[in-house]
């Protein structure tokens, strides 16, 4: 295929890969990418999640041209990110976007020693990262255009207690993600957005009784994630000279 930034899909859509789909900012995401006219592929682990989101927004979706597609995503399987990413490509004949959302935030104390939770969230939140990149970078790079989205973190700026490890993958993310946007061709967009407290599950996988708590309080006020879905659309929609690179948004009232 010549090189065209413009090329893509009939009347202007997108096929766009988004992983963690079956819950909070992945699902609004692709909810709202597939209602906006896009073709989602959308990833996770949780099918019978999927299969629901695909049919409750099925309506809207085909009014605007867009599909939203479930498939079973685990993005800690370096071979399954691939598979994920090839199928898309064999299917719509070419990938646009990638959003790596995917995510774990089991917050707890150093001193807890809850080594196990600390390699989930390495192994979701920085190596599901980088399989991504490596599963769709030779087509974007092939094909000469693509749009890398990482959802990271307030996180990713700064730390609080019970945060370290957590905040540590999502500086980690978004070094990374700053790496990739240096190293890419102009013509492979690469965006960060970083949600302050967002309503989601992620605060459910919490074991650690004070982290909990903390984090009760600490999600008193939040936003919905379909406002991270917005930011992840705005950035979309630009141009493709334009390339936006980072997006910091949370509640008003968090300070």
């Amino acid at each position: 295929m010549p090189t065209n930034q413009k090329a893509m899909t009939p009347g202007g859509r997108k096929v766009v890969l988004v992983t963690g789909a079956s819950s909070g900012i992945g699902a609004a995401v692709a909810a709202r990418l597939a209602q906006e006219g896009h073709h989602v592929i959308a990833g996770a682990r949780r099918t019978d999640r999927l299969r629901a989101l695909a049919e409750r927004t099925a309506h809207a979706s085909a009014r605007s041209g867009g599909t939203l597609e479930p498939v079973r995503l685990d993005v800690t399987d370096r071979r399954d990110v691939g598979a994920f990413a090839e199928a898309a490509r064999d299917r719509h004949g070419r990938i646009d976007v990638f959003v790596n959302n995917a995510g774990v935030m089991p917050l707890s104390r150093l001193d807890s020693l809850l080594v196990d939770e600390w390699d989930r969230m390495v192994d979701v939140n920085i190596r599901g990262l980088l399989h991504g990149i490596a599963a769709v970078l030779p087509h974007f790079t092939a094909q000469g255009s693509g749009h890398f989205v990482t959802v990271a973190s307030i996180g990713s700026h700064q730390v609080v207690p019970t945060s370290a490890v957590y905040s540590g993958t999502k500086y980690a993310a978004w070094a990374i993600t700053e790496g990739l946007r240096q190293e890419s061709d102009p013509a492979i967009r690469v965006t960060t957005i970083s949600p302050g407290v967002v309503t989601s599950e992620l605060a459910d996988s919490i074991t650690e009784d004070g982290a909990a708590q903390a984090m009760r309080v600490y999600r008193a006020h939040a936003i919905e994630p379909d406002a991270i879905a917005g930011a992840v659309s705005y950035a979309l929609a630009q141009p493709a000279d334009v390339d936006v690179n980072e997006i910091v948004l949370r509640p008003a009232r968090q300070r």
